[in-house]
């Protein structure tokens, strides 16, 4: 357990720390209140000293917009913008830096998950649902708790899903939300094949295994390894009234399915967050391994569908030369691609450090058979 220590009122303390993403508790804390400006507490946690927060929860949470309005404010530009991987690589390096300055600030939270600073909200259900029970008081970042409560409030409400006829998908913490649907529409279009039967790998959310069972498929079997997403799916699954099988594995199970779908982390690169691995495949782990196993569970003429954006490609970090060998050389061959564009905001944001490659990104369900 990793503990988190600091000096108040003249006396050292010290609280259990916890972090998700498996930060380390910062060497050097001051203690802060309302009394403290921005200014200051921007260069405290520029410079690496985290703030244990003592005043107003609402001023914290102010405090940390205003901090966020001082690390994004316009750099001056070169005189080339970077491209590609260099853009790639510099932009996760301003994530990380900007992720380490935010989360600077910490609160206070005593045994039962309750925060004891004026106007806290209630956060028992949502760090119960995040981290369990809590027997002894820890301390935070204020930043990951308005994730934990933001999660909370997405898995309440849930994420409508139009491929579900509007039924909702309700994430828990921690797993990735499909807020991006444009891959979901690609599941709920592509032509099944005649045989019955599905195993849908890397579950997540249950949200693929939930458009397959809407469309008819009912031996279904749904993956991952991930303990909050098995939990996540099983009830997502359940609440939808969809007969499927939720099983922990390493990709896939046992025996073979004239359907299997996978859509893998789209971009080759190191998690920093347990939802980063949603996003980021160390070098095309996951990948590499639904492709190898595909053929030794496929049924004969059954299909792999994989769904993967080619925003790498764009990004230089692989090349559809890259992915299109990965597939022959386990012996699949390509019988057809469906694609779609994505419909968030960032393709049309040209202060976005990664606009061009966004703009130029396509989804594709590539159609895969032995």
């Amino acid at each position: 357990m990793d503990v988190i220590e600091w000096d108040e009122d003249g006396a050292p303390r010290a609280a259990r720390w916890r972090s998700e993403n498996g930060t380390a508790p910062p060497r050097r804390v001051v203690v802060a209140d309302d009394t403290l400006r921005a200014d200051d507490a921007h260069r405290l946690t520029s410079q690496g000293t985290a703030v244990l927060w003592r005043g107003d929860f609402q001023n914290a949470r102010a405090l940390v917009t205003a901090l966020a309005r001082r690390v994004d404010r316009p750099k001056r530009r070169r005189k080339a913008a970077p491209e590609g991987a260099q853009a790639f690589h510099l932009y996760r390096q301003a994530r990380a830096q900007r992720a380490r300055t935010l989360g600077a600030v910490l609160v206070p939270v005593d045994a039962g998950h309750v925060v004891p600073l004026r106007r806290a909200p209630d956060v028992v259900d949502a760090c119960t649902e995040a981290y369990g029970d809590a027997a002894a008081p820890y301390v935070v970042s204020l930043r990951e708790l308005l994730g934990v409560i933001g999660a909370h409030e997405w898995r309440v409400k849930g994420v409508p899903i139009p491929a579900l006829d509007g039924d909702r998908i309700h994430p828990h913490y921690g797993v990735f939300s499909p807020v991006r649907g444009e891959y979901v529409d690609l599941v709920a279009q592509a032509p099944l094949p005649p045989d019955d039967g599905a195993f849908d790998i890397g579950t997540g959310t249950g949200v693929l295994a939930a458009v397959l069972g809407r469309r008819g498929v009912r031996d279904l079997v749904a993956t991952d390894q991930d303990p909050r997403a098995l939990a996540c799916a099983r009830d997502n699954l359940a609440r939808l009234g969809v007969p499927a099988r939720v099983v922990a594995a390493d990709l896939f199970p046992d025996g073979r399915a004239p359907l299997i779908v996978c859509n893998p982390p789209w971009l080759p690169g190191k998690p920093a967050s347990p939802l980063d691995h949603a996003v980021y495949d160390p070098d095309s782990r996951m990948l590499r391994g639904f492709l190898r196993g595909l053929p030794s569970h496929l049924t004969p003429d059954g299909e792999g569908w994989l769904i993967l954006s080619d925003l790498a490609e764009h990004l230089g970090l692989r090349t559809r030369a890259d992915l299109l060998a990965l597939v022959a050389d386990v012996g699949l061959t390509v019988v057809d691609r469906l694609d779609t564009k994505p419909r968030h905001t960032r393709p049309a944001d040209p202060d976005d450090p990664l606009h061009s490659a966004r703009a130029a990104e396509t989804t594709s369900l590539w159609r895969l058979r032995a």
